[in-house]
């Protein structure tokens, strides 16, 4: 889970925003780099130029690395806002994807066990190119928006705690608002429908990407809880 300090996205003033919400591991922390991102709001038709473009640059994004993709789905599935992660990757697990998924509600990645996941995908995959996935904070307006983001992804940011950066590109979404007071109560206080929500538009983005087609699961996402 990362935190973000964010311009008025309502003006899709997002330049200064993007470098706030991803601080990198790198050197490059620029204005161009942060022109690289790509955003949707789940409040946009999933059939819309949005969308579409948002599917067209993560296609472009996979298509040009020749290292195997794996996908890591970052989150705890003890806390409603911090669950994303799991949520999409168990629904990616049930793509039939050509690329290994890691982080699932059955086996989640998470604070106490990310550095056996990284370890073992690096024992068992040649160099990978990892895209991670993971929810964020924001302000309330912002709630909704997902995120593809050349650069590491840093998890564990919103609630103070150290952990290994991961990849090369990640995706993120906003579930709730940031209470810079508790972090952790905001992460604790999100709707599972949000979660949900977000969960089924990021999964059909990655779907149309490496697909090409819009299914979400064999198995429907309606099986899965909801409140």
């Amino acid at each position: 889970m990362t935190v973000g300090k964010w311009t008025d996205l309502g003006n899709y003033n997002l330049r200064r925003g993007l470098m706030l919400m991803w601080p990198f591991d790198g050197k490059k922390k620029s204005i161009e780099k942060a022109g690289k991102s790509c955003y949707f709001s789940v409040k946009e038709t999933t059939e819309g130029y949005k969308f579409n473009e948002f599917v067209n640059k993560l296609k472009e994004v996979l298509s040009n690395t020749s290292r195997e993709v794996i996908f890591l789905c970052v989150g705890s599935d003890r806390s409603t806002g911090d669950s994303l992660g799991p949520i999409v990757g168990t629904m990616l697990k049930e793509m039939d994807l050509p690329f290994p998924v890691y982080g699932t509600l059955e086996k989640p990645v998470h604070a106490l066990n990310i550095n056996k996941i990284l370890k073992e995908i690096n024992q068992t995959h040649n160099n990978p190119f990892i895209l991670g996935i993971d929810a964020c904070l924001a302000n309330e307006r912002q709630i909704g928006f997902i995120f593809l983001k050349e650069g590491s992804l840093i998890p564990g940011m919103a609630v103070n705690k150290k952990l290994p950066h991961v990849g090369e590109y990640h995706m993120k979404a906003v579930v709730n608002y940031l209470d810079p007071l508790s972090p952790a109560q905001s992460l604790n206080n999100t709707r599972l429908f949000t979660v949900m929500t977000i969960a089924e538009v990021m999964s059909k983005i990655i779907t149309q990407a490496v697909l090409g087609e819009a299914s979400l699961c064999k198995k429907s996402i309606e099986n899965l809880p909801r409140s």
